[in-house]
């Protein structure tokens, strides 16, 4: 059988900030560096590109780490199904822009929004998306998000879709049976696995981490297992250092601070990538380069979505991290 005849189901789970070093740095045959033990909670480092331009010099990224003692159910899933050492984010930046990249393949902006960031355009956006295209399709697709946890109200056509749910509609969807054929998960406040906003606040990645594995429990143990494939990735680097370079795939031409025009904007750097499905391969490392564009590629490749840029004809489909004669 082919792919597209067993998968019925992706499931995107988008967790915060964290690069590949910072929580696998020292998983065994991956690419990567060890450094010092991080705290958690720990405060938020900055990480917009002027943050990502100063990344290497003194006052730069954050070289500190998470461990298995940390978060060992992550490791456990990476023992057991795929983990990708060379996927990157697909902007030089912080979060909405490469929110976006995992939505519509693109994004206008290299800086989260905001009024006084002139040098770039300000939502909502308008920007082909795939769940456009999923719709077009006759797919259905969701976003389990609380407000403000995600970026599809900045993209025009989505903003008032009645697909944007509450995050916690997804555990009820399960429990019904239900998922759609692409759906992006977000968590609520405090289980992001984001530094804290407020001062004092606990832990956040211990917590986060049990948060994202109880919902990937309640696929496994429902009817829905066999025909899912479910990605888990964070949306940018935090501000934590990453030894990889990424690479240089194209500049922004737009205005901002001191360095920003004509720097790089494609790719950002690396963050970790699961792959959990009964299909993934199992204790598979991934050395192929990957980036969030990739998830929404596979996406179009498994549902029949016409691609509607060029950076998805040119990116990687995922398909290195299948064994799609396999299933357990």
């Amino acid at each position: 059988m082919s792919a597209s005849d067993l998968v019925k189901h992706v499931v995107i789970i988008v967790k915060e900030n964290h690069t590949f070093d910072n929580y696998f740095g020292r998983f065994p045959g991956v690419n990567g560096a060890q450094f010092p033990q991080a705290g958690d909670p720990t405060p938020d480092p900055p990480h917009d590109h002027r943050a990502w331009l100063k990344r290497n010099g003194p006052t730069g990224a954050v070289r500190l780490q998470y461990t298995q003692r940390d978060i060992p159910l992550y490791w456990t899933y990476a023992r057991k199904y795929t983990l990708c050492d060379h996927y990157f984010t697909d902007v030089a930046s912080q979060s909405e822009p490469n929110h976006l990249m995992l939505i519509a393949a693109d994004s206008p902006i290299i800086d989260n929004a905001s009024p006084h960031r002139a040098y770039q355009p300000q939502p909502p956006y308008d920007l082909p998306s795939l769940p456009a295209a999923l719709g077009a399709g006759g797919h259905d697709w969701r976003n389990y998000a609380d407000q403000n946890a995600s970026y599809f109200r900045h993209i025009a056509h989505l903003v008032d879709h009645p697909s944007n749910v509450p995050s916690d509609q997804f555990d009820r969807d399960v429990g019904n049976g239900y998922l759609p054929a692409v759906c992006w998960l977000y968590a609520p406040e405090g289980q992001s696995e984001h530094p804290p906003r407020n001062p004092g606040a606990g832990p956040v990645v211990g917590p986060g981490m049990q948060w994202t594995v109880d919902r990937v429990t309640k696929v496994g143990n429902s009817p829905l297992w066999g025909s899912t494939v479910i990605f888990i990735t964070w949306d940018d680097w935090g501000g934590w250092h990453d030894h990889v370079d990424p690479p240089n795939d194209s500049s922004w031409a737009g205005g901002g601070p001191k360095g920003y025009t004509g720097s790089q904007f494609r790719y950002g750097p690396r963050v970790p990538c699961l792959v959990v499905s009964p299909y993934a391969r199992s204790g598979y490392i991934s050395k192929v380069r990957h980036s969030h564009v990739s998830l929404v590629k596979f996406c179009c490749a498994q549902f029949g979505v016409p691609l509607w840029n060029d950076r998805l004809k040119s990116a990687d489909d995922m398909l290195d991290c299948f064994d799609f004669s396999r299933q357990g």
